[in-house]
Formats: C-alpha cells, sequence, structure tokens
C-alpha cells in the first residue's frame, strides 16, 4: 500500500483550539442540477478531535463525475474523504492532508476559505534543497532515487539517479553542483519506511497502509524539516 500526503503552513497565526472552533460542525451545500439529474453536495468536516495543540479531522467533499453508459453520459455524484491534521511546530502552525498532491492542495485552499474567508493564507510548507540533502545523508545507504532541479547546464532541465547504489557513486555530488535536489526516495532508519520527499513537503510511503502511522511519521520526521 501507498499513503500520500502534502504539508502546509498557516501564513498567518491562529490557534488550534480556534481552528477546532470554526471547523467544528462545519457544513455546505450545493444542489447540482443537469438534466433530468438532480443531486445535493455537501462539503462538511467530520470526526473532528482537539487534542492539545493538535487539531484532527476529515474533510468530506462531494463532487459529480460524469460516467459513460451504454451511449449516454451519466453525471454520477462520488465523495473523497481526506484525513487532516493542524498541529503546532514552534511558532508556526502546519496542517498535513493526507491525500495525492493535487487534491491535497484543493483541501488546502478550501479550509483556507473556511478558517480565513479567503485563499492564500494556507501556503505550501517548503525543505529546502539543503535540507534535503541532509536527509539523505542521514538515510543514504538506502537511497533510491533522487531528482535534481534548476540545472545550470545548457539545454538540462532536470537530471534524475536510480538504483540501490548510489551511495557508492560519485554522480550524486557531481549532480549536486549542477543543480538542486527536488526530489528523494530513501528507507528511513528509525521506522524503516520507504519515503518520497520533494521540496514542496509532498511526502509519499511506499510501504504503509495506516494513515495514523503516517500522520505520526510526517509529524516527529519531516515537520522539523520545513521552513
Amino acid at each position: 500500500m501507498v499513503v500520500a500526503g502534502k504539508i502546509f503552513k498557516l501564513s498567518e497565526p491562529l490557534s488550534t483550539p480556534d481552528i477546532a472552533s470554526k471547523l467544528e460542525g462545519y457544513r455546505a451545500e450545493e444542489d447540482y442540477e443537469e438534466g433530468d439529474y438532480k443531486f445535493t453536495l455537501v462539503t462538511e468536516v467530520v470526526g473532528l478531535l482537539s487534542r492539545g495543540s493538535m487539531v484532527k479531522g476529515v474533510y468530506s467533499h462531494d463532487y459529480v463525475t460524469q460516467v459513460f453508459h451504454r451511449g449516454k453520459v451519466i453525471p454520477t455524484p462520488r465523495t473523497v474523504e481526506a484525513v487532516f491534521s493542524f498541529a503546532q511546530h514552534g511558532e508556526t502552525t502546519l496542517l498535513t492532508i493526507v491525500e495525492k498532491k493535487r487534491l491535497a492542495n484543493f483541501i488546502a485552499n478550501k479550509l483556507s476559505e473556511v478558517l480565513f474567508e479567503k485563499m492564500g493564507i494556507i501556503v505550501e510548507a517548503r525543505i529546502s534543497p539543503e535540507t534535503l540533502k541532509e536527509f539523505h545523508l542521514k538515510n543514504r545507504e538506502d537511497t533510491k532515487i533522487a531528482f535534481f532541479d534548476n540545472v545550470d547546464i545548457p539545454n538540462v532541465n532536470k537530471l534524475s539517479l536510480y538504483g540501490p547504489d548510489l551511495i557508492n557513486t560519485s554522480l550524486f555530488e557531481d549532480y549536486g553542483k549542477h543543480g538542486d535536489l527536488w526530489y528523494v526516495v530513501a528507507r528511513s532508519k528509525g521506522y524503516g519506511y520507504v519515503v518520497g520527499i520533494t521540496r514542496d513537503a509532498s511526502v509519499t510511503i511506499f510501504n504503509m497502509a495506516e494513515k495514523e502511522k503516517y500522520l505520526e511519521y510526517v509529524t516527529k520526521e519531516v515537520y522539523p524539516l520545513t521552513s
């Protein structure tokens, strides 16, 4: 199993008790009508749990997809449910959304609207190339993949390395002289998870099935990497 998510941060201060207060009982409905089909689409926050400096819950969102059936395109409602967690990290409030990048970005913007009545207050957390390299060096024996961008070689946009023996080559250091480390896949020594991390704080764990353990890992191992 694979569990993916992304880390964001609040660019304006808001305490976790205030976050919990604003999210508690949140529900919005929207009527959808197309031909003979009518739906009420619901967006809500459920299962909210506030404990200490952490607020956790599920963002539930209805949407309509088009399904082809017997020569007709039929609008069909679907529901996506994404686990999220706000937590205080130093002076910053971080948000983890356990979903793939595109959907996580969408939900982050929606949560920004709920909490601040506008988009753009919940923004991407970032990991510097230097910090990502430190993560690699900490787990270098088990680094499997490395991508570099911002390459200074003309007509070369990205560089990549694959394989179990990256530590035994000089290419990693050579590539690092020409570009910035963007993505690395390594096995975490402390947890044994195979983890992919990007500079925009997208985190994928390739040998995990439990979202609660994902949140635990991200909080302890990845939050300290964010700037």
